[in-house]
Order: C-alpha cells, then structure tokens, then sequence
C-alpha cells in the first residue's frame, strides 16, 4: 500500500472519527449548550452549502468563466441579506406549523398531499446531480492523491460510511426540533474546510508566489496569456447564475438547515451578514489556488478542478486539499441525505401508506428514514457511476439548480400573491420541469442535445448555452402558465386560509367551531384509532403541555388549541398532509352547530406576539386597540362578553376579583361550562329581555352578595361578529346600608309607638296594682285574696314591659348627665354574672369570664351593665343544665371584641333576621317579651358599637355566639391606632 493511500485512508478515517467524537460530545453534554446554540455555530452550520463545488468546481469555473465563480457565493448571499422580508417569514411559518421541508410547506400552503409529492419528486431529481456531484469530487480526488485503479470504489466506501454516521442522527432529535449534534457536526465541517481553503490559499500566495506583489507581476506577465483565454462571464449570464445560486436556498438540505434547525429569528438575522462572510472567506483563496497552477504549470489530468493537487507534491499539502473535499462533500452528503429522505417518508411513502395504529410508529419512521438515508446515497453514488463520469462538474451543478429554481415562483406567490392556487402552482411547476428536464437533465442522462423549444420573439437566445436557455424558457413557462391557472381557476376556501397565514403580513383568523370531542382524554381514544395508544398519548400530553391545560380540560377555546399544535406537531412529525388527513378525520368539527364566527381571543393574542413588528399605521392601530383592550381590563367594574354562540370571549380584572376566577381558565368556555354559580346568574340575564337584573342574591366564598347585572346587545353586522356585553355591579354594601336604614326607621318608629303606649298604659295600670292591693286589706277570703295576688302580678308584669318600653323608646339618645367613662369588661361581666345569680335563677349553668383586666372600653358603666345582663340572661335560657357560658374579650383594632359564647341549640334561622327587632324572641308564650336585645341594640349603637351574630359558630355544630365590638378606651397621651 502506497504512503499517499495510507495518509489518504488516515484523513478520511481521522476526519469521520473527528465528528463522531463531536456528535457524541454533544448528545452527553460535554458541550455546554450557551456553545451549540451559539449564532456563530448555527452561522458555520449554513456554511454546509460551500459543497464540492465550492472546493473544486468553483476553481473549474474560474478557469473558463474568469470572476463568473463568485456568483456562486454571491446568489445565497443576497438571500440571506433578504432575510428580513424573505427568510424571517418562513420561518415564523415553519416554526408555528412544525413545516420541516420545502414540500411541508408548498402542501401545508396549497392545501394538497400531491403537491407536496410534486416537489419531493422534483427535489430528488435535482439533487441526485448534486450527490453525484459530491462523490465525483470525492473519487477523483482520491484518484489525484492517490493513483488508485478504482478511486470509484473507495469512494463507494466513503459514502457507505457516511451514510452509517448519516443514520445515527435520525430519531435524535430534541424535544425542541433541534439537532444540536448535527449542527456542531456541520459546523466543525465548515470550520474545517474554511481552515483548509485558506491554508491552501496561504501556501499558495506565500510559497508558489512570494506573496501580492509577486502575484501582481505574474499577472502583468506570464499570467497574461492564461488570462486571454478565460471568457469572461456575459451580464445577462451574471443574472441568471445569481437567480440559480439564490433558488440554491430551497434545496432540501439548505431549506432544512436555514428554517428547521435555525428555530431563533435573532440567529437567522445574524446569519444574514454572517454568512456572507463565511462565504467570502471560502471564495478568496479560489484565484490564488488557481493562478498558483498555472504559474507552476500542474498536470490537471482531470481538468483544472484540482489544480491544488498539484502545487506541491508533499502528502501534506496534498492531504489538506483533499480534507477540504472531504469536509465539502461529507457535510453536504450527510445533509442531502438527512432531508430528503425525511421528505420521501412523509410525502410518497406516508402518502401512499397512511400509518393505520402502528404498533410502534416511531421506530417504523426512524428505519424506514433510516433506510432513505442509505438508498438516497447509494441513488447519488449510483448516479456518479452512470452518468457523472461523462460530465463535468459545472453540468452536474447548473442541472441541480435549474431544477430547484423551478419552484421559485411557487415560493414567492407563497408570500406575496395570496390568489394562487394548487391548480396553477401544480401547473406552472410541471411546464417548467418539463422544459427542464428535456433542456438539462435528459441529455445528462443520454448524452443527446437539449431539446428546447425557443417560443416566438426569443430567437435571439439561439446559440447560447443551454443552461442559460433552459433557465429562462423554463422559469418563464413556469410562471406564466402558474399566473393565467391561477386566475382563470377558483380557489378553495382552504387555500385562501392557507393563503392567508402565510402571508408575510398574516393574523391568522381561525373560525370558533366546537369540537366533537370533550377533553384530552378523548383526544387521546380517537387518535389511538390512528397512531396507536401509546403513540396518541404522548402526542396528546406533549401538545398539553405546551400549552398548560390539563387532560380534562373541556373548554371549546382550549380544545381548538389543542388540536392546532396536535396538528403542527404531528405535521412535524409525518408531514402537514398527513397530519391535516389525520386530525379532520378523528378529531373532526361539531357538525349543526350555529355558523362558524372568527375567534378573536386568538387573533389577539397572535396580534400581542406580532406587535414588535408593526410600523407605521398599522403600529399606531394597534396601540389604540391594546389602549382599549387595557379599559375594558381594568375598569372598576365586572365587564364579560359573550359571542353569538354563547362563547365567554372575555373576563376582566374586576370580574376575576369579584368571582374569585381568572379569566384565563374561563376564556373560551360555554356560559353552562362556567363555574357555579356564575353559569346559572349569567344565563338569567342572558335569557331576560329585561336590559338590567338589580340586587341578585349569590353566596360567594360563603357570604350572601348582591349583585346587579347590565346586559347590552352587539348586531353583528358584514364584516363585524356580534354578541352580548354584561356589566357586573357589586351592590352588597348599598343593600346591607339600606337594610340598616330600613331597620334604624323601623325601630324609631317603634320606639315612638312604644314610648305612646307606655304613657297610655301607666296611669291606668297604676291604678288597677293599687286597687288590687286595697282589695287584699278589705277582706279575708282566701279566693279573692287569690284572685288580687294574681292582679298584681300580672300588674307587675305590665309594669316591667312598659318600663323596658320607656327604656327602648330612650335608647341610642346621648344624656348630657351620663358621660363616658373608662369601663372594665371584666369587672362588669363580674357584676352581671352576680346579679344573675342573685335572682336565683341560672346556678346550674357555669359562667367562664375569661376578659383580661386591663381591657377597657369607652361607655356608660350602668348601661353596658344592662347590656351583659341581657346577653348573659339570654345565654342562661338557652343552655341546658350543666353548659357552660363563655365571655371573652380581645383588642381588635381601635377596639375590644367581646364574645359570649353558649352552647345551646342555637337560633332559628327564621328569627335570626329580626332577632334586634322589638318583640321578636325565641323563648316560649309569656317567658320572654322580646324587648331584650333590641334595648341592647339601641346601647350599644349609642357607644358606636357593633353586634354581631352566629349560630353556630364557625368550627361548632350547635350554640350561639354574640360578638359586641366597642370603641377602646384611650390611655392620656396614647395615640390611636
């Protein structure tokens, strides 16, 4: 085995050694992630289009075409400088629809499977020059370093290899859609290359010559003649090669390197000046490789592609200069590979084969991707052997491009003429790819002239080259029959949607359509139909969890959502065609249902994501639309909106405080989905003519709240969806002040009426007690004795109810002889509870006093003494023998609270209402009048109290306890709080 085959053999296997170790590096996290998604790698990785013909053919160009070669780095750049208006809208496309090709894209746009079939097929016919293209390089530089009688075989055997390395990145990629790996793969590659061309190009300026001057006068000299010879490049040929190099862009590996990998809008707009720099780097060496062999006069057996072969006859010189192939052509190999055979998965194979519930679908697509991979580069390989030996490499490159830049008019109208349709698209790109074929391809494979049909009035372009003539004839039958198709056909309510979104200007406007389905879950039974289970359920909660809703989750907003990113995912996954079958056929709209209106929470909140990209008019509109949206969020009061199909479309601030509900958990839902008891009091409204509904009761967090309800109605109107707008006013302070008042009037009146009768009742009862008690001197009968004991009790009890009478009729009324004073709780609970035990009634009932010393209230001692008295005799009847009676007191505020807790069996929630209202009372017939704790009431609002009620308590099943609040008494010099 010769020394130039052994290092030959050690750089290929070192090379193929090198990325591996840095695949590996990447996928175990030896690689910090801040390195592979640095914009530099990504920038690097794009280098991948410097293929072959950027090492080798661009020197064959120089030779003939003179500075014709820099139209070759100069086409994709000029796309990259367009990145704002070309390249960040197909990728924001790419990215919200999971488009992972340039045939994902054309289908997902003109809305057909065939479609994307098309340009798969017309994508494979393109690239196989471009494979054949790569291993031709690959052989002959093989055959230059080495002499071997089969460099064919050799290079069979680098592109088994390749295709080896080639299928470990299939079924790697990340959660996110990235290969990391297979960036810093291509990334070292172009490193690689880009070293090698300029160490080339160094050996080149600094040995062969003796640097620029030395270059200057070989040019001015002996160069002369070399110059004489080379043609240079005609304008209108300038022209077309810069349009062919920039429809180079939607070659399958350049398409998925740029939209699929490049997920940031940030790194693409860097890559925009980044790359052309790159490329600029790669092409300056180019003349200095070249005028450096021809000044040394090298043997180019094989034409002046490789002239680098022969600068120097050192294996290391020569090793460098085939690296540089190998890393051209590896990448590019590697790529083409990767990308198309994903495309023939989902656009002849999946087309052909929809997958029905695979046991495993995923390790079916991996091998079957797995095995494009290997029959895509054996196609390529394959090709070489039959049809590129006999070409150059210029014939096999400008074949590639022509074909590709066959669907350049299909890409533009795809963002800028919204009235194209499939019919014109499918169209115009079979015209043109007939002329191609027959013009470029065809003689590739059969060595026949082009046969081109020059139209009428293009006789001028006889005797051009072909390709030159087969690009113009082609490119303009493609557009002119796509434009005259597309306008004399109709075009399909899906189109125009897909036209739509993809618009370099879209707002996509979906349409509010309930699903069939209730939730997730059966999301999941009826994909498990198609994908199988296991498959369905990843798919399903993966989609969940990107966008936060859970598996029950029935909101029609909500499950439209889902379906969306089911279906960007599984466009990911198996192309947008397959995916659109799959979701319309087991995830399909309710059918009957009300029209289908435009959802505009979700035109919102695309509008909210596209804002920083407005200008002009349309930023100043949208101001005005986020100034607006931000009124209605904030007012004061609880605003909502329904549509016309009674979907809740929105839900303010004031509202989601009020409720106690966000408004993004109810955004979307039905008014019969919403939570109690919102659904029933929205509805009562919704279904009233009546325009308002005042002080509806509704028991929030477990307190009874009134709440008045405005509805107005919005006629929909052409252009305008209509819907009802409610209004939702907190009223409950209003009605619990006006029950006050209402209380207040009611117990003034009564104590009017009572203060009439107790002046009435007097004299007269006065004089019946003194005649009852004449009577018991003037005889000695015991019956009528009796009888006049039982008058004057009775007369006694009048007595004490007209005087608890006049007591209510003076209560809540400051004397000026009764000042307020610092009152001890303690000591008057102490007072009350003797007094109680006084009347000998009560001492089977425990009293607790547990109020601190020290707390002391501002207040009448006498009358707060009533006030216990009453509490604590209430508290006594209510417990049974052996309860106990609780008193506590606490600070509360600028006050003391203080509780009498009993342990009865509480207070009937009839009674409880009026329970301050004169005469109501719990007690039965003639033990109680009822008058007790109104005469409390009245005191205690005399000291600027509070009472308060509950029963039972929270936390007790039974009993009752009565909370007094008083103002606190004030130390000299203490500052309130």
């Amino acid at each position: 085995m010769s020394a130039s085959l052994v290092t030959m053999l050690g750089v290929g296997a070192g090379f193929l050694l090198l990325l591996l170790l840095c695949a590996l590096a990447v996928e175990r996290g030896l690689v910090p992630t801040r390195v592979t998604r640095h914009p530099l790698v990504t920038t690097l990785a794009l280098g991948v289009y410097a293929s072959a013909w950027a090492i080798y053919g661009s020197l064959e160009l120089a030779a003939t075409a003179g500075y014709g070669y820099l139209t070759y780095y100069l086409g994709v750049a000029g796309a990259f400088l367009l990145a704002p208006v070309l390249l960040v809208p197909i990728q924001r496309m790419v990215r919200t629809h999971q488009l992972a090709s340039l045939a994902d894209l054309f289908a997902f746009r003109y809305r057909s499977r065939w479609v994307g079939s098309l340009v798969t097929l017309i994508s494979l016919l393109a690239v196989l020059p471009l494979l054949a293209l790569q291993v031709q390089t690959m052989g002959n530089a093989i055959y230059l370093m080495t002499g071997a009688a089969s460099p064919a075989s050799l290079a069979l055997a680098f592109c088994l290899l390749l295709a080896l390395f080639d299928m470990l990145f299939v079924g790697r990629r990340r959660i996110d859609g990235r290969h990391d790996s297979l960036l810093a793969v291509l990334a070292l590659s172009s490193l690689i290359k880009l070293a090698a061309m300029l160490g080339l190009g160094a050996f080149a300026l600094f040995a062969v010559f003796d640097g620029p001057a030395s270059v200057q006068a070989w040019l001015e000299g002996p160069g002369q003649a070399h110059q004489a010879s080379v043609v240079q490049t005609d304008p209108a040929h300038w022209r077309s090669l810069l349009l062919l190099f920039f429809a180079g862009l939607m070659m399958p590996h350049i398409f998925h390197l740029v939209f699929t990998e490049t997920r940031s809008r940030h790194t693409l707009l860097q890559a925009s000046w980044a790359l052309p720099l790159f490329l600029l780097l790669m092409a300056l060496p180019v003349p200095l490789i070249l005028w450096a062999g021809q000044a040394l006069e090298a043997e180019a057996p094989l034409g002046v592609a490789y002239l680098a072969f022969g600068l120097s006859d050192s294996l290391a010189l020569q090793a460098l200069a085939f690296l540089a192939g190998l890393a051209a052509t590896g990448a590019t190999t590697l790529l083409i590979a990767l990308a198309l055979s994903r495309m023939l998965v989902n656009h002849v194979f999946l087309v052909a084969h929809p997958p029905e519930a695979q046991q495993d679908l995923y390790r079916w697509l991996q091998w079957l991707r797995r095995g494009l991979v290997l029959a895509v580069v054996l196609g390529g390989w394959l090709f070489y052997r039959v049809v590129g030996l006999n070409h150059d490499l210029t014939s096999l490159g400008l074949a590639a491009f022509v074909g590709m830049a066959q669907c350049l008019p299909g890409l533009l109208a795809l963002l800028y003429w919204p009235g194209a349709n499939r019919k014109g698209m499918v169209a115009g790109l079979v015209a043109g790819v007939l002329v191609w074929l027959a013009g470029l391809w065809l003689p590739l494979l059969t060595g026949l002239p082009a046969l081109v049909l020059l139209p009428p009035g293009l006789e001028v372009l006889a005797g051009e080259p072909d390709w030159y003539v087969v690009t113009l004839v082609s490119l303009a039958t493609n557009a002119l029959v796509f434009i005259v198709v597309s306008l004399a056909t109709p075009t399909s309510e899906g189109e125009r949607a897909a036209a739509e979104a993809c618009s370099v200007d879209a707002v996509i406007r979906p349409k509010r359509l309930p699903l069939e389905a209730a939730n997730g879950e059966e999301f999941k039974a009826r994909l498990a139909r198609a994908l199988g289970e296991s498959v369905a359920s990843r798919e399903v909660d993966r989609a969940l969890d990107d966008l936060g809703l859970s598996p029950l989750e029935g909101r029609p907003y909500a499950l439209r959502r889902l379906r969306d990113r089911l279906q960007a995912n599984l466009s990911g996954l198996m192309g947008p065609s397959v995916a659109q079958d799959i979701v319309d056929r087991y995830l399909p709209y309710r059918q009957g249902g009300p029209g289908a209106t435009e959802d505009i929470h979700f035109v919102e909140s695309r509008l909210e994501a596209y804002r920083s990209r407005l200008t002009g008019l349309a930023r100043e509109l949208d101001g005005l639309r986020r100034y607006h949206r931000r009124t209605l969020a904030r007012l004061p009061v609880g605003l909502c909106a329904f549509g016309e199909d009674g979907e809740l479309l929105m839900w303010n601030d004031a509202l989601a405080r009020l409720s106690g509900i966000e408004g993004a958990s109810v955004i979307g839902s039905r008014r019969d989905g919403l939570p109690a008891p919102w659904g029933e009091l929205l509805g009562r409204v919704l279904e009233s003519e009546a325009p308002q509904l005042y002080k509806q009761p509704v028991t929030l967090a477990g307190t009874t709240r009134y709440l008045s309800l405005h509805q107005a109605e919005l006629a929909g109107e052409e252009d305008e969806p209509g819907g009802r707008v409610i209004l939702v006013e907190d009223h409950s302070e209003m009605k619990w002040l006006e029950d006050e008042l209402v209380h207040a009037a009611r117990l003034a009146s009564i104590g009017q009426l009572a203060a009439g009768v107790a002046h009435e009742i007097g004299n007269p009862i006065t004089g019946i007690s003194s005649l009852a008690q004449n009577l018991r001197y003037d005889t000695d009968d015991p019956e009528v004795l009796q009888t006049a004991e039982q008058i004057q009790q009775l007369t006694d009890r009048v007595s004490r109810i007209v005087s608890s009478l006049v007591g209510f009729a003076h209560g809540g009324r400051h004397l000026p002889d009764r000042p307020l004073d610092r009152v001890l709780l303690a000591e008057v609970v102490d007072e009350a509870i003797h007094l109680i035990h006084l009347a000998r009634s009560g001492d089977d009932i425990r009293f607790d006093n547990r109020c601190p010393a020290e707390a002391g209230v501002e207040g009448d001692a006498q009358r707060l003494l009533q006030v216990m008295v009453n509490l604590l005799s209430n508290a006594r009847d209510a417990s049974r023998a052996g309860d106990g009676v609780t008193i506590e007191a606490r600070v509360e505020g600028d006050g003391v609270r203080l509780d009498v807790i009993d342990q009865g069996s509480g207070i009937d929630e009839g009674v409880r209402d009026r329970l301050f209202e004169p005469f109501t009372t719990t007690k039965p017939p003639g033990e109680g009048t009822g008058l007790g704790l109104p005469l409390v009431y009245t005191i205690i609002a005399e000291h600027h109290g509070r009472l308060d009620v509950a029963s039972p308590p929270p936390g007790h099943a039974h009993g009752t306890r009565i909370s007094v609040w008083l103002p606190r008494h004030q130390k000299e010099g203490e500052t309130p709080r």
